[in-house]
Formats: C-alpha cells, structure tokens, sequence
C-alpha cells in the first residue's frame, strides 16, 4: 500500500519533530501554573542539548546522558527561581538573560563536539511491541523518549486536575496570597514547579542533540524553545491543546521537508513553524479575553510573603 508507506514516515516524523516541544512546553506549563512565567526555556534546552551530547560521547550512556541534561536544565533553573522567587527579580528580564546564558554556555561546553556525532542508538527489542502485527515494526521505530512525553503529558494532566497537590499549584498561580494565607509555602511549591520546568526542558534538549540528531550544533534548538513559550499560550494553560499543539507545530516543521519539490523558496518553508507560532498568537490576541480565561491571574507578579 504506497499511501501507507508514505504515511507512516511522515507520522514518525512528526511525532518526533513534536516531541521536544511538548516536554519543554509541559514544563512551562507547570511553571506557569504556579504563577512563574520562564522565558528561558530556549537557554535550558540549549544546555540540557550540550550536557547530554557531552556525556554521551564521553561515556557512551544515553542514560546517563539523559540524566545529566535534565540536571542541566534544572540548575539553570534553579539559578533563574533565585533570581526571581528569593531576589524578586523581574520574570521577564531574568527570563531573556537566562537564555542568553544558556546559548554561550552551552556554545562553551559543546566547542570541542561541533559537528561530531554519536553511534546510533540501538532499537530496543520489546517483545509486546515488536510481536504486535502490522504496526510492530513501527512502534519499535518510535523513540522511547516519545513515548515518555506521552507519559509525562498524562501525569500532568492527572497532577493538575486529579490530585490535590495540583489543586495547590493552581491555587497558588491563582491567588497566593490566600495560599499562603492557609499556611502553603508558596515560594517552595514555585521552586518545586520552576525545577520541573527546566528539567523537562533539559529533556527536551537531550532528546534533540543525542536521540533526534544525534549531533552537536551550536543553537541547534533553533527557536523550539520559543515556540514551546507560545504553545502553552496557544493552548490556553491546558495540557490537552498542549498535546494537539506539539505535534501540530511539528507537523509544520516536517512539511517544509516534504514541500520541498513544489516552486516555493526553500527559506519561506523554513519559516513555517515559526510563521505558524506569529499567526497563532495575533488569533489569540484578536480573540480577547476569551481565550486567557485559563490563565494564572498571579503570572509574572512577584510573591511578597511578608505583606
């Protein structure tokens, strides 16, 4: 069946392409939600990418790799929480230097790996999976990474609307005042969320330099981590559109290749991703009020405990 062999490169394709942006845009969502608003999810990305492809061309773990990125990513953000939740350093500002921050200093660890690339890695043989007939092969050849994003995707959804620790983080984005007021540790529980978000953005940075790659370029996230800030506006604070939006915004990354025979400049299909991120936010814009009735009516301000 030729349609189906056309189809399914272009489903794992997507799904790939999708899935660092639906980590990084999963974490920003649980930043969010607890009233942060972190702009330096492009700079953790960047890190997580550097430090995860350093550790694995250096001991040949992807494990351990993966580990090492998320840790990556979770001390940038723990630098930027300082910044903002001990110092009360505008969200903003300290966001825009944490990425530029993170684009030098991952440029510095990755110097000595441009252009190097790693061994590839071995499908993992699942017997369940691999048993399964027809669409054996092609789970199989979905990275295992992805299907963790669909596991993460389903344990926030849970977290938020199903426990009531995520009760409290959206408490605490709403009115923490009133959470504090009930004896909550607001600025904690936002060290908490902030931690998880750069953690997931170091996944996602991973995923790109020693799964999805597997190279080391100098800014090679190339904007994901922007859009992944964009896909938790465009899906209204909720983990579902941000699920649809992910692959959404990866499906326009993978038609620039397969659009690519049709007379149109190579770099107008380059900006589709991007061009898709500008027209989705001018439609949310123009839409009003309607579509920031999920937002955390504490994001970005400053928590004053004391007060």
């Amino acid at each position: 069946m030729p349609d189906l062999d056309l189809f399914v490169p272009i489903l794992i394709a997507t799904l790939g392409a999708g899935t660092p942006l639906l980590l990084a845009a999963l974490g920003e969502l649980i930043s969010e939600k607890s009233g942060v608003l972190n702009l330096g999810v492009e700079g953790m990305m960047l890190m997580g990418a550097a430090v995860g492809f350093a550790v694995a061309a250096g001991s040949g773990h992807f494990a351990l790799a993966t580990l090492c990125g998320m840790l990556a990513g979770a001390a940038l953000a723990l630098v930027f929480g300082f910044l903002v939740l001990t110092c009360r350093a505008n969200q903003v500002a300290a966001g825009l230097a944490l990425t530029i921050f993170g684009v030098g200093a991952s440029a510095l660890v990755g110097a000595r790996y441009t252009g190097r690339a790693l061994p590839a890695n071995e499908v993992a043989d699942i017997p369940f999976l691999g048993d399964l007939p027809g669409v054996g092969s092609v789970l199989l050849a979905i990275e295992p990474i992805t299907y963790l994003s669909l596991a993460c995707f389903a344990g926030v959804s849970w977290f938020l609307y199903r426990s009531r620790a995520g009760l409290v983080l959206r408490g605490v984005g709403d009115a923490p005042d009133s959470a504090h007021s009930l004896g909550y540790p607001v600025v904690t529980i936002r060290y908490l969320a902030v931690l998880f978000g750069g953690a997931m953005a170091g996944l996602a940075g991973v995923f790109l330099s020693v799964y999805y790659t597997p190279t080391w370029v100098e800014n090679m996230t190339a904007g994901r981590g922007w859009i992944a800030v964009a896909l938790v506006v465009f899906a209204g604070w909720r983990p579902g559109y941000v699920l649809v939006g992910a692959y959404l915004f990866g499906g326009a990354t993978i038609a620039q290749f397969h659009l690519q025979g049709i007379a149109i400049a190579s770099q107008i299909l380059s900006m589709l991703p991007y061009l898709a991120t500008i027209a989705v936010l001018v439609i949310i814009s123009c839409s009003g009020a309607a579509a920031l009735r999920h937002m955390p009516a504490s994001l970005g301000t400053p928590f004053h405990p004391e007060r």
